[in-house]
């Protein structure tokens, strides 16, 4: 039974989600301020985080923030609609996916669902150990762990997904759609930046070519391709 931990101050919303969640088989628990989340998350106890910008005292992306500098649990962010700042600073912090309030129980948890099972997948090559190699990029999926020219790299469960994508694809552009059916479990909804952060995000990390170019590259039009030398 996943852990699903509820950050929100809104005390009848997330009593009817926490109820949904449970009888869809999570186990949820909730807190309802920013400082008592963070701690709550920090513990390793959960499987994913729901969090809410919105919140007195601590506010929601000061909360990722501090989960972040800790941990990289999944975190979902619950978004006022049409405030397109937060959800691309809460991507930019860190979070994997968001949702635009008002929504139903239903969406929750289906968005809840998309990011588990992307987060938890098993591992696509046969021996279920080969590591994927490109240049200096080197990804163990069973593990959820990827290096550049032996050094760790941290990357988020959201940014783990899209770059394993990436690798699979390496040498070919992969477009925004693919990327977000394949690395987020969703199709990608129209004005949707959310692939673009994350991969802006990714291309920070990642290291350079020997020419000193970006291994992730912009396809005009098509999309994002992994270089492979």
């Amino acid at each position: 039974m996943s852990k699903v931990l509820l950050i929100d101050d809104d005390v009848e919303l997330v009593g009817m989600f926490q109820e949904y969640l449970t009888q869809e088989g999570f186990d949820a628990r909730a807190v309802h301020d920013g400082e008592s989340g963070a701690a709550e998350a920090l513990t390793g106890l959960y499987a994913i985080a729901i969090l809410d910008v919105m919140m007195p005292r601590m506010n929601g992306l000061e909360t990722l923030r501090r989960i972040r500098a800790g941990s990289n649990l999944p975190i979902l962010m619950l978004t006022a609609r049409g405030d397109d700042t937060d959800r691309i600073v809460g991507l930019e912090l860190g979070a994997d996916d968001y949702v635009t309030k008002p929504c139903t129980p239903r969406e929750l948890t289906a968005r809840i669902r998309a990011i588990l099972r992307r987060s938890q997948a098993a591992p696509h090559d046969a021996s279920g150990l080969a590591p994927l190699t490109v240049g200096q990029l080197t990804m163990w999926p069973e593990q959820r762990r990827v290096s550049w020219a032996g050094a760790h790299l941290e990357l988020t469960s959201t940014e783990f997904n899209l770059l394993e994508v990436l690798v699979r694809h390496a040498g070919k552009p992969v477009s925004k759609n693919q990327l977000s059916e394949l690395g987020l479990g969703r199709p990608m909804a129209r004005f949707d930046r959310n692939i673009d952060v994350h991969l802006s995000s990714l291309r920070r990390k990642l290291g350079s070519l020997a020419d000193g170019r970006s291994c992730l590259q912009t396809v005009y039009r098509l999309g994002y391709q992994l270089i492979k030398e």
